[in-house]
């Protein structure tokens, strides 16, 4: 008997050869393969008569063959087959092109549907390239998947029609209770009826209720995912130091920065802990925000750690704020894997005696053997690169601490609180004065000479760039990568130039070196992967060069121009596809359009999805299969305040009431909650 377990393969009709083209789109088992849902439906039910339908929309007519199919021969590639319909009132002439197959089974005086666009002229009517069914088989609702070239949608609902035939009746998930309040349809029926709905109503019925149940499991799992308890701290901070620590700094802060510090401020003065967001854009002074907020904590007595997640990233922290608080008294420290045995020994030392303050690092700083004296304050930078359990780590080394947690991927605010439901969120929506706009081109591989030559005169000015590869070594050969790209620019274009190399394969000693003599001056030109993304400032920098640039994510493509543009010379970004599909260009095009982070993300999750657009293992998002995270914020928010309910009646989801839904969650979230 089939079940939701069995090997996709022990469906009739699929096999182990087929079987492999569903493993391209992601289809292992029968679970998997019924719940890939329709992306859209044809309507092939109705039965309207040709001079009735609109012109230019998908229609469906029932109607006879009348005049036999003549095949004409265009040129080589190109063949027509042309015949003639009725719907018993118009003739419908009918034009197929190169299927000699669907020519041939056409057969004189039987009836079919005709599904596609009609066309009327002032004698006739017609229509190009329909899709042409034998009545007695399709009059209904058609599903449409999202297909492959050898997998077609029509391929996919034969063998999807067939497994939901030999499976049982699914078992309910959702409790009766829920069900009845929010008027959702049961299981089985939502299964059966969103790949063969009955109606346009079953149809919506069905997709209702299974965007609910999905949306519903992912505010239940993020829930269990971030401790909900809010337990008293004793690292209250009793003074306000601000004010001292803006004389310190030789800018003027934004009023952004200035509301997100006291924010944070007025949270570590409250008697619960801080968890608090700070969301900015690239350059928006995310760093300064956290030197001020650590700035009062320390003056207050207490020890502070910042967590980043590359060496990189934190070496340059530590390279922007130990100056920035080197006037203050407040003493900063710096611990990463490459830090020598002996000096890691001796801060871990100094740590544990209080003799540091500010301890910068990447997850060096979670390690076991790391212990404080007095650790009030947690900051993580880019924390959706981080592992739920490396972020809880941190904070347990201190005794219900702040937590501030900054990022510089910008997402829609409504969408940030439902992700983050445990933290409040502050935004830098203003970027500190000086910062110029960079320039975005979007070019095809054939502009590559002049921007080698634009390259050279910005370096003749002392300016320097960056390239951009999508691979480390050869591993794709249409693709460049950074090893291949670097050796052929130093011997080509760039011979006698100083070109660097940079990727996440290198030690960090390496790493290290070659980003120091960029950001020095010595290296004019880095060649390098998405290492670069984030952190290190070069003001120097003012052209990014970004090959394959289809292969990026639009907020990736955001984060690697924010690399340029933080001199005050006018910098550009250039972006290289070949890509000719629609898709890849309009979405190159954004990055033309916007330079405002907020709304290329807004498009980025359009286009990705939210599992993409965060990365599932880091963020504990999922893959929704059916629901959008943005289309369907309205039922985002119901199902919020749902599991709210849910979890007020029963936290550990113990009922057995509940059982089906945690089964659900542990599913989803298979991946987060073991890292």
């Amino acid at each position: 008997m089939l079940t939701l377990n069995s090997d996709v393969k022990y469906i009739k009709g699929v096999g182990e050869k087929r079987a492999e083209l569903f493993h391209k789109l992601g289809i292992f088992c029968v679970k998997d393969l019924v719940e890939y849902y329709p992306r859209a439906y044809q309507d092939w039910s109705a039965d309207i008569k040709a001079l009735d339908c609109p012109e230019g929309e998908p229609v469906s007519i029932k109607a006879t063959l009348i005049k036999p199919v003549k095949e004409h021969y265009v040129r080589k590639g190109m063949t027509l087959f042309k015949c003639s319909f009725s719907d018993g009132e118009t003739i419908i002439n009918v034009t197929i092109f190169n299927n000699k197959y669907l020519a041939n089974s056409l057969k004189l005086y039987e009836d079919y549907v005709l599904y596609g666009k009609l066309e009327k002229r002032l004698t006739s009517v017609e229509m190009s390239a329909p899709q042409i069914e034998k009545a007695a088989l399709n009059i209904g609702i058609h599903p449409i998947y999202p297909a492959t070239d050898r997998l077609n949608s029509k391929a996919i609902a034969k063998v999807m029609k067939t497994a939901l035939d030999a499976l049982p009746e699914f078992d309910e998930t959702l409790p009766l209770e829920i069900r009845e309040k929010f008027g959702l349809a049961g299981l089985d029926f939502a299964m059966r009826q969103i790949h063969f709905p009955d109606s346009d109503n079953n149809a919506q019925s069905a997709r209702k209720r299974l965007i609910f149940e999905e949306l519903l499991v992912l505010q239940l799992g993020l829930m269990k995912l971030k401790s909900k308890k809010k337990t008293k701290t004793k690292l209250s901070v009793t003074q306000d130091f601000t004010d001292d620590f803006y004389r310190l700094l030789p800018f003027e802060p934004t009023g952004a920065q200035r509301r997100a510090i006291a924010d944070c401020v007025s949270d570590m003065q409250s008697e619960y802990p801080m968890n608090r967001l700070i969301q900015g854009d690239v350059g928006s002074g995310k760093t300064a925000v956290a030197a001020g907020v650590i700035f009062t904590a320390v003056k207050n007595g207490y020890q502070a750690a910042l967590m980043a997640p590359t060496e990189i990233l934190a070496n340059q922290h530590f390279a922007t704020l130990a100056p920035m608080l080197s006037g203050s008294g407040i003493r900063v420290e710096l611990l990463t894997g490459s830090t020598p045995a002996k000096e890691k020994r001796e801060i871990k030392a100094r740590l544990m005696d209080g003799e540091i303050d500010l301890i910068i690092g990447t997850h060096a700083i979670i390690q076991n053997d790391v212990e404080f004296k007095k650790l009030a304050l947690v900051i993580t930078d880019e924390q959706h690169r981080f592992g739920v359990n490396q972020r809880a780590t941190l904070a347990m080394k201190g005794d219900e601490v702040h937590t501030l947690v900054m990022s510089a991927t910008p997402i829609p605010r409504t969408l940030a609180l439902m992700i983050y439901g445990d933290l409040d969120i502050s935004i830098l929506d203003e970027l500190p004065p000086g910062r110029q706009p960079v320039r975005t081109d979007v070019v095809n591989s054939s502009y590559r000479k002049r921007i080698y030559d634009f390259i050279k005169k910005a370096i003749a000015r002392g300016e320097q760039a960056y390239i951009v590869c999508p691979l480390v070594d050869g591993e794709e050969p249409t693709l460049a990568s950074a090893e291949k790209y670097a050796e052929e620019l130093a011997n080509g274009a760039f011979y006698g130039y100083n070109l660097g190399i940079l990727h996440g394969k290198m030690k960090p000693k390496s790493k290290d070196e070659i980003m120091r003599s960029f950001a020095e001056g010595s290296v004019k030109v880095l060649v390098s992967t998405t290492v670069i993304e984030v952190g290190v400032d070069v003001p120097n920098a003012t052209i990014m060069v970004i090959e394959n640039a289809e292969r990026f994510g639009l907020s990736q493509l955001h984060q690697l121009r924010g690399r340029v543009g933080r001199g005050s010379a006018g910098s550009y970004c250039i972006l290289i596809s070949d890509s000719e599909g629609d898709n890849a260009q309009e979405r190159l095009q954004i990055m033309k359009k916007y330079s405002d982070g907020f709304k290329i993300a807004d498009e980025d999750l359009k286009q990705r999805g939210p599992g993409d657009f965060f990365g599932s293992r880091q963020h504990g998002l999922p893959d929704l299969k059916i629901a959008d995270m943005l289309g369907d914020m309205e039922t985002l928010k119901i199902c919020r305040a749902c599991a709210d309910e849910i979890i007020a009646e029963d936290a550990g989801l113990d009922m057995p009431k509940h059982k089906a839904i945690a089964n659900k969650i542990s599913d989803m979230f298979r991946n987060s909650l073991s890292n």
